[in-house]
């Protein structure tokens, strides 16, 4: 026997409670609140043959991308193989995009959850799955494109629409169509004020245009809705953003200390990717951050080698190289060679196209040895998308390379990138300081004064 979801999807059980139990699951999941994997490990202690809930439980999982994950993803998704005879078709697809995902073949898995949702348009798991995947990999058009091709089974009357709308808004930003993206974010809250990643696409939209002081009201405005959640630590990334780029660097260590920075040593890897790119940031600029950097590479140290997701192991090197482990240092990158000589699955590419390049290049920074550090990332910076995580979090290559290449003198490459920045996001000071430092160390002193003058007007 089988019952429906609320979104008209055939479940195989006879237990509508049990149904009722994996939505509660997904909603938290959705809503980035709670304790979504405790909620469907209590669902399967009383079925424990409810393959559904399996799949789920696997299936959050994938999103983990952390060592220490990895064995609990397995085992979840083993129980739901032992019980796929008992299963349906979708779920059967689900199954076997998990199973891709488990073997290091993350775009066939994202490939096996789209052709979920081509018969399955409503599977808002497969969905969002396909979605966050697409984000860990830099395929930014899947992430609006993937979304637009469901739309056509949703309205408002489909529960679970504004997290539709939500996906598609980040989706639209990524791909640069701000007014689109805003319109759908705004009106994706407007359904569910508790959906903190469609208020997380508008701050991309405000972040991406350089509406600092409008990003800073929406977020302190939902403040509320998503300060005490699972994706807080993002968020609270973001409020910081505007802040650093308005030169209000006590606001981004405060934000730091009270929201960010944490003592405790179990190692949640989002949170730690927000603190040292913020951190980073901050080092980019000359600013102290004092013991910080000591505490955060304390906590990552223990996964140096993990090599199982790019986007962390460049995170991680930032915080051994800026604390001088230069021996930790030097572990991650011979763990990337072992690892890119070896394997042939989706991260070992994403490894040997920027990771690699990008921890050599945080390397020489640290070290001063900022001349390596340009020619290291020049080579990659068109490449950075496949890095993972959105436009915001790869612009800490760009930064690096532009503050590698004033420092080391290198005025003319530094004014070209400095103008690209101006170019793309006119109403950043941030952006208007860099020309400055460039236009002054090609002794053009009258252009300088006019770019500090713009980013002066720009923070006033």
């Amino acid at each position: 026997m089988i019952i429906h979801d609320s979104r008209d999807l055939a479940v195989s059980t006879a237990d509508a409670d049990l149904v009722a139990g994996l939505e509660k699951a997904h909603e938290l999941f959705l809503t980035y609140s709670g304790d979504p994997i405790g909620e469907i490990e209590e669902v399967l202690d009383g079925a424990p043959d409810f393959v559904m809930g399996h799949i789920f439980k696997a299936a959050l999982l994938t999103q983990a991308m952390e060592t220490r994950i990895y064995g609990d993803m397995v085992n979840a998704l083993e129980r739901a193989e032992a019980l796929a005879s008992r299963a349906n078709e979708r779920e059967r697809m689900h199954i076997r995009a998990i199973r891709a995902w488990a073997d290091g073949d993350f775009h066939r898995a994202v490939d096996l959850w789209d052709d979920v949702l081509v018969h399955y348009p409503r599977d808002l798991l497969a969905l969002q799955l396909a979605h966050l995947s697409d984000v860990l990999l830099g395929d930014t058009t899947n992430q609006r494109d993937r979304v637009a091709r469901i739309l056509h089974a949703w309205d408002e009357s489909v529960p679970g629409y504004g997290y539709v709308l939500g996906l598609y808004a980040f989706g639209l930003e990524e791909n640069r169509d701000f007014a689109m993206a805003e319109e759908c974010g705004r009106r994706a809250v407007a359904l569910n004020p508790a959906d903190a990643y469609a208020v997380h696409a508008v701050a991309h939209v405000m972040e991406s245009q350089g509406r600092q002081s409008g990003g800073i009201n929406w977020m302190r405005s939902r403040e509320g809705d998503w300060a005490y959640g699972n994706f807080a630590n993002h968020l609270w990334w973001h409020l910081s953003l505007y802040h650093l780029d308005l030169g209000q660097t006590d606001r981004v260590l405060d934000v730091y200390d009270t929201c960010l920075r944490s003592t405790d040593q179990s190692g949640d890897r989002y949170e730690e990717l927000d603190a040292a790119a913020l951190l980073w940031r901050l080092n980019l600029l000359g600013i102290d951050v004092g013991d910080r950097w000591k505490t955060l590479a304390d906590k990552w140290e223990s996964s140096a080698t993990d090599t199982l997701y790019a986007f962390n192991d460049v995170h991680a090197m930032m915080t051994f190289v800026a604390d001088g482990r230069w021996e930790v240092a030097d572990r991650v990158l011979h763990a990337h060679e072992r690892y890119t000589s070896a394997a042939n699955d989706a991260n070992s590419a994403m490894t040997r196209t920027v990771g690699e390049p990008f921890c050599r290049a945080l390397k020489a920074f640290a070290k001063e040895e900022y001349g390596a550090a340009v020619e290291t990332l020049l080579p990659i910076r068109y490449r950075t998308r496949y890095l993972g995580g959105s436009h915001a979090q790869r612009d800490i290559i760009g930064l690096t390379l532009l503050e590698a290449a004033l420092r080391d003198g290198r005025h003319e490459l530094a004014l070209a990138l400095a103008s690209e920045r101006t170019a793309l996001k006119p109403t950043s000071p941030q952006n208007w300081r860099f020309a400055a430092r460039a236009h002054r160390g090609l002794g053009d002193h009258r252009r300088a004064a006019e770019a500090e003058a713009r980013a002066v007007a720009l923070h006033g």
